[in-house]
C-alpha cells in the first residue's frame, strides 16, 4: 500500500516513468545479440551457428553496431506504456492507492496503449517504408520518406503521411496493453503461490502474455505493416481494399499470415519476459 500511495501521489509522477524506461532500455540490450543473431539468418539464410561465427569474426568492436535505434524505440515505448498506465491507474481506481480491479487494469491499459500510439506511430510507420524492398529505390533514407510526407498538404500530412493507419495502431496497441496488464498481475500473483521467486515469477508471467498477446494481434500487425508500406494518394487503399490485398497475398490462409511466427514466439518471450521482470525488480527496490 506504501508503494501504492507514493506512486499516486502525484498522477503523472516520474516514478514509473523512470522505471520503464530502465527496464525496457535494459531489456534490449540484453537481447540485442539474440536480435541481431536472427537478423544475420534472416538476412543471408544461414544457420545459427554460421551467424554467431560471423558476429564473432567482426569481434567485440562492431558486436554492438545498429543497437540505437532500436534502443530508443523500445525506450520509449516502455517510458510512455508503463509510465502512463501508472498515472491512468491513479486516475481511473476508487480508491487509487488500490487494490485495482481487473477493469481498472484493463482500462488503464487501454488508455495507455492509445497514448502509446499516438506517440510512437510515426516512428512505427517511417520504419515500415524503409523496410519495403520495393521502395529502396525511391526512398533510400530517412529523409528523403520524411521529405515526401512535408510535401503533403496539412491535413494529408498526418492521414496519408506520418499518422497513415493509426486507427488499426490504436486498435492494436490499446487492446494489447489492456490484455498485458490485466493478464500480468494476476500471473504473477499465481506463480508467487507456487514458492517462486518473485523474479522468476514475473519472468514468466510477462513471458507468457506478452508471446501470446503478440501471436493474437500478429495479423493486424500484418495488416499495419502493408498498410504503412503505402506512400502517397496513388498506393494508398481503403481498409477493405488493403485487407482483401494481404489476405490474398498470402494465398487466404490463415497459416500463412503466421509466417514469422517461430521468431515472433522467440522475442515475444524473450523481450517482455526480460521488460517485465526488471520493472517489477525496480519498482520493489524503489519501495
Amino acid at each position: 500500500m506504501a508503494e501504492n500511495q507514493e506512486n499516486c501521489a502525484g498522477a503523472w509522477s516520474s516514478r514509473s516513468y523512470n522505471t520503464g524506461a530502465a527496464s525496457s532500455f535494459l531489456a534490449t540490450l540484453v537481447t540485442f545479440p539474440i536480435y541481431k543473431t536472427v537478423f544475420r539468418q534472416q538476412l543471408h539464410g544461414c544457420s545459427v551457428l554460421e551467424a554467431a561465427r560471423q558476429l564473432r569474426h567482426e569481434g567485440l568492436r562492431h558486436f554492438y553496431r545498429g543497437v540505437f535505434p532500436p534502443l530508443l524505440s523500445r525506450t520509449l515505448q516502455g517510458t510512455v506504456m508503463f509510465g502512463s498506465y501508472g498515472s491512468f491507474l491513479c486516475m481511473l481506481a476508487d480508491p487509487p492507492t488500490g487494490p485495482y480491479s481487473a477493469g481498472d487494469r484493463a482500462a488503464a491499459g487501454l488508455l495507455s496503449g492509445f497514448l502509446e500510439a499516438a506517440v510512437l506511430s510515426p516512428l512505427e510507420r517511417v520504419q515500415n517504408v524503409l523496410q519495403d524492398g520495393r521502395k529502396v529505390q525511391r526512398f533510400p533514407t530517412t529523409p528523403a520518406i520524411l521529405r515526401e510526407f512535408n510535401s503533403y498538404a496539412a491535413t494529408a500530412k498526418l492521414t496519408l503521411g506520418y499518422y497513415r493507419g493509426l486507427g488499426l495502431v490504436l486498435i492494436r496497441n490499446g487492446l494489447g496493453s489492456a490484455l498485458y496488464f490485466s493478464a500480468k498481475d494476476p500471473l504473477c500473483a499465481s506463480l508467487s503461490r507456487r514458492s517462486l521467486p518473485p523474479w522468476l515469477g514475473a519472468l514468466l508471467a510477462g513471458s507468457v502474455s506478452g508471446t501470446l498477446i503478440s501471436l493474437l494481434l500478429y495479423p493486424l500487425s500484418v495488416l499495419i505493416a502493408n498498410v504503412q508500406s503505402q506512400v502517397g494518394k496513388q498506393e494508398a487503399l481503403s481498409l477493405q481494399a488493403a485487407v482483401a490485398a494481404v489476405w490474398g497475398s498470402h494465398g487466404r490462409k490463415v497459416s500463412r499470415l503466421y509466417r514469422g511466427g517461430s521468431l515472433l514466439v522467440l522475442r515475444s518471450c524473450l523481450t517482455w519476459g526480460l521488460t517485465t521482470s526488471i520493472y517489477d525488480f525496480l519498482q520493489e527496490g524503489r519501495s
